[in-house]
């Protein structure tokens, strides 16, 4: 091919291009006063499903595209170890109930032989001043009271230790179980698997992410507007997302966020305004009510424009009524229609 051929067709493209442009200008609806618009991504709250301690993973239940619901067990790590270190440390809370009951027996033997030790101190010291009894007997007797008295000490002490040890123990066994229940991962809320990051049988360290949710509960829309558009836009406004999947249906939203900072348009953004205007961050947040009834539409990605009330007083255009989904959004695709 030659290169006049080559600009020719160049040309052609471009005037193609063009044409088809100015075409899509002309026929957009036109936007009454009282609101702005932008171009935006649809978006959902992303969820790393990451473990707390490393090992090896024994299960992954969801795939790529599943929706999990909350408390749902969505993965396992292998607790062999801690379930072996947890059965010696309930042992060990046995051998020590076993030593503080020992101990607490022995502590009532020696507080009897106390017992019997003082009365006899106490007959003797009676005795001693008939005569009846030696000054040698009676400092016997008062030996075997001090005797008495130290052993039921010191058998105290045994049952303050085997207390102690039972306390460590289960201290132990609680900590080894809280570990054991950690090693169980399960989804923070109702959400959608975005990415299996791990698989079973790959070691993950801690803080390893296995799994990518999308929180179909959080959706939102990030849109861009110009200074004299977002000075207008109150927290709590009404808006529109209208997603270029599904432009028929305009989606109800509310302005939940607008940055507090200017900045300048992302290339990602398309706007009527030069590059080197200032805009405002927006975000556009779906009701969560109604999102459960057009979860299966939810994706993360898809293109669309968001349209913000600033007038209160304003009515809605007639292609911004929100109505329901009533026919299949596929159908139009072509024959491959689901039955």
């Amino acid at each position: 091919m030659s290169k006049k051929k080559l600009i020719l067709i160049c040309v052609a493209l471009a005037a193609a291009v063009a044409v088809g442009v100015g075409w899509w200008m002309l026929s957009k609806p036109k936007l009454p006063p009282g609101f702005a618009g932008g171009n935006g991504r649809l978006e959902a709250q992303p969820i790393d499903v990451a473990a707390k301690y490393a090992g090896r993973l024994k299960t992954v239940t969801p795939r790529e595209g599943d929706t999990v619901e909350a408390g749902e067990i969505v993965a396992t790590i292998d607790t062999q170890p801690l379930e072996a270190q947890l059965r010696a440390a309930q042992a060990k809370i046995v051998e020590a109930q076993n030593n503080l009951r020992t101990a607490r027996a022995q502590v009532q033997s020696t507080q009897a032989q106390l017992n019997l030790a003082n009365k006899q101190l106490k007959r003797a010291q009676e005795l001693v001043k008939t005569g009846a009894v030696s000054t040698q007997e009676l400092d016997a007797d008062r030996a075997k009271v001090d005797v008495a008295q130290a052993d039921r000490l010191g058998y105290e002490a045994q049952v303050t230790r085997a207390q102690s040890a039972i306390d460590a123990a289960k201290a132990e066994s609680e900590r080894l179980q809280a570990e054991i229940n950690d090693n169980t991962l399960t989804a923070p809320v109702r959400a959608r698997v975005q990415t299996r990051m791990a698989e079973p049988g790959e070691v993950v360290a801690a803080g390893g992410k296995v799994l990518s949710l999308l929180d179909l509960s959080d959706v939102y829309m990030y849109v861009f507007l110009p200074t004299a558009d977002a000075g207008k836009v109150a927290l709590g406004a009404e808006a529109r997302i209208l997603l270029d999947a599904m432009p028929q249906y305009p989606i109800r939203a509310v302005v939940s966020y607008v940055s507090p900072n200017a900045q300048f348009t992302p290339k990602t953004v398309e706007t009527a305004e030069e590059r080197h205007n200032l805009t405002f961050k927006v975000k556009l947040q779906l009701d969560k009510e109604k999102l459960r009834e057009y979860e299966k539409y939810v994706k993360a990605g898809l293109p669309g424009m968001g349209y913000v009330r600033l007038d209160s007083n304003a009515a809605w255009p007639q292609w911004l009524q929100v109505q329901a989904l009533t026919e299949k959004p596929w159908a139009a695709t072509g024959s491959n229609e689901p039955k």
